[in-house]
């Protein structure tokens, strides 16, 4: 490729979704305006184009691929659910703007589960129906996010690999009813609960709710032994194992810092698989 966007770009899992895929690129440029997520992006890639603001954008007329997961908190079922009268979820139309002004021959918008009647919306001004995919396909975590993306055959590729992903990562799939991985954050309360098989041990992280998943006794062990129902604070390592970001990537600014920006970015395997799909 010659040139990569990816707006709001946090800390870059975009790249390093490339990198894992063996997608080479000659220019990368990033939208984002925290300085921590930029000094991590530079730290692991110095050769990263910064652009700034998405608002007052310059780049490229002839981009290979667009990537971006425009702030979610307005579109989330957790939240107030605003949807675009929340200014951090009206910049998902910046995104559009590029998008639709600059015809990338490949894009990825990422977002939080919605209600249906906003989803429909931004599958609308997109084009193309979005993919749900819960990222403990590929990690020890119950996050389910929607992928819009005209990358051909994606959702084909997901359903034919289902059990082979879960098979090669050794992760059980929970079912609709357990508990939904939560923001990465200081100070939210962590509960490891035991996995829906013994066979194949799960780590998932939640908001505390009370109770354990399934009410079983017993150990999960994934990252290491931990009580049923015990309330754990994750650490930044094992927040960017979650992520599926390499160990120590984030090291370079505070603990409060790494999980915000873990928090927020990409699971880093599921972008490298839909990037797989490019012809």
């Amino acid at each position: 490729m010659n040139n990569v966007v990816s707006l709001f770009d946090g800390l870059s899992c975009l790249q390093i979704a490339l990198n894992r895929q063996g997608i080479s690129y000659n220019n990368y440029f990033a939208s984002e305006i925290d300085k921590h997520c930029i000094a991590i992006t530079q730290k692991n890639y110095p050769n990263t184009i910064q652009v700034g603001d998405v608002r007052s954008l310059n780049l490229p007329m002839d981009i290979d691929l667009l990537v971006g997961g425009s702030p979610c908190q307005g579109f989330s079922l957790m939240g107030n659910q605003l949807n675009f009268d929340d200014p951090r979820s009206n910049l998902f139309f910046e995104y559009l703007s590029v998008l639709q002004d600059l015809k990338p021959k490949y894009f990825i918008l990422e977002n939080v589960k919605m209600g249906k009647p906003i989803q429909d919306a931004i599958s609308k001004l997109i084009g193309v129906e979005p993919i749900e995919i819960n990222s403990a396909l590929f990690s020890g975590q119950n996050r389910r996010r929607l992928y819009w993306t005209n990358i051909p055959n994606v959702a084909q590729k997901l359903e034919a690999s289902r059990s082979e992903l879960g098979l090669i990562k050794g992760i059980s799939l929970l079912s609709d009813n357990s508990y939904e991985m939560a923001t990465v954050r200081k100070g939210n309360p962590r509960q490891i609960v035991r996995p829906a098989t013994d066979k194949l041990p799960c780590l998932t992280a939640s908001y505390y709710k009370g109770v354990n998943a399934d009410g079983r006794p017993g150990k999960a062990k994934s990252f290491g032994d931990y009580e049923v129902g015990k309330i754990e604070m994750l650490s930044p390592v094992e927040c960017e194992r979650m992520q599926t970001v390499p160990e120590g990537y984030t090291e370079g600014v505070s603990k409060t810092q790494r999980y915000k920006m873990l928090g927020n970015g990409f699971t880093v395997d599921v972008i490298a698989f839909i990037l797989s799909c490019i012809p």
